[in-house]
Parts: C-alpha cells; structure tokens; sequence
C-alpha cells in the first residue's frame, strides 16, 4: 500500500510559499499580474493546489507521501527555502492547535505544570503521529519528537528541510505551554544518524524548566 500523510501536511507547505511570496501592501493589478508569473506562491495552479487539499483537509481524505514530498523539493530549491519551511512548519502547529478543544487549551495555559504538562504531552503526541508520523518522548525536563520519514528530508541542501518540524515543535509547545526553551536537531537522517530527532525544553514563560 502506498504511504499517505494528513492533508494538513501539503497544504502547511503550499499555504506558506503562498504566504512568503505574497507581496506587501497595495500593488497595482498590472505588478501583481506580472508577480503571478515570477511568484510560485501566486501561480493559479498553487491556489488549485490549495483548494484541493483545503477540501481534504474538510473531508479527512488521507494524501499521497510521494505528492507531499514532491512539494517539499519543489520548495527546496528555492533561495529562501529554509525560511518557507519554518513558515510551513508554524501552519501546521496553530491549525494542528485547533483540532484541540478550547477548554483543554485554557487548561493547559493555567493550570499548575503539574497537572498541565501530562495533558500537554498527551496532545502532542496525537498530534506528532497524526501530521508527522512522528512519536513524542519524554526525557526529563524535555520532550523528543523522533520522525522516522520527514516528508521535508533532503529537501533542500545542508538539512534545511529539517527547519519544518523543528519549527513545528516549537511553535505547538508555545501555544500549547505558553513557552518553549531551545529546539535542537539532534539527530539527522540525512547525515546518515537514524531517524531524525528533536529536543525541545518546555516551561512556561518565566518558570524554571
């Protein structure tokens, strides 16, 4: 059987060479029609893209790992790839964030760390296996995402690919605790370590991890 990931995975990566092209400010329509054909992210197609995995993403319809991948190498060969995969990786967190019911996320943000933190780790989990086919431990005082196939792996030169999951552990830890310490890339698939890896410090801002 073919691999499949979420549709929020492609669409996090279309929604943000969309984002990071999208020009500043008012533009006359003759600039952003002459945009449209120098601007991957304003092309018809990426918004036909857009809608077809926004729909998947309504209708649970589970997406093909080659298209996703397919779209993170388009993205790698971008000048500014790494910074349209950090993008990427803070659309997946808030909307992943979402599928959270608002009284767990008040709860998380006030409760004592305690009693926060398991129910924290619980939805990050759900949440690290349904949109990254990752799997979460907990290591002391910090957590460590472990992917075994980023979609994003060898996307783009020297690991930039790996920008989108460290970005997306971070950016779900903040809206989640409220703070993140450090986000580390500890080990790298494409540097030949095993599955790639992440360490993050969790804490509340201005609490003691």
């Amino acid at each position: 059987m073919a691999e499949t990931v979420d549709p929020l995975l492609p669409l996090s990566l279309l929604e943000a060479v969309r984002t990071v092209d999208l020009p500043e400010g008012e533009l006359e329509a003759e600039f952003v029609a002459e945009l449209r054909n120098k601007r991957l992210g304003l092309s018809d197609t990426v918004f036909a893209q857009i809608r077809r995995f926004t729909e998947a993403v309504r209708r649970k319809q589970q997406q093909s790992f080659d298209e996703a991948q397919g779209i993170a190498r388009l993205i790698g060969r971008r000048p500014d790839a790494e910074a349209v995969f950090r993008e990427a990786g803070r659309y997946l967190a808030r909307h992943s964030y979402k599928t959270i019911s608002p009284l767990t996320r008040t709860l998380t943000r006030s409760l004592p760390a305690i009693i926060a933190r398991p129910i924290a780790l619980r939805h990050v989990r759900r949440i690290s296996a349904r949109y990254a086919a990752g799997t979460i431990r907990r290591v002391g005082s910090t957590i460590l995402l472990v992917v075994p196939k980023p979609v994003t792996l060898e996307a783009s030169p020297r690991q930039g690919g790996c920008a989108y999951y460290e970005s997306a552990l971070r950016e779900l830890m903040q809206l989640l605790v409220g703070g993140v310490g450090g986000v580390e890339h500890v080990r790298c698939a494409g540097r030949g370590e095993g599955d790639c890896e992440w360490r993050a410090e969790w804490r509340r801002i201005g609490t003691a991890p």
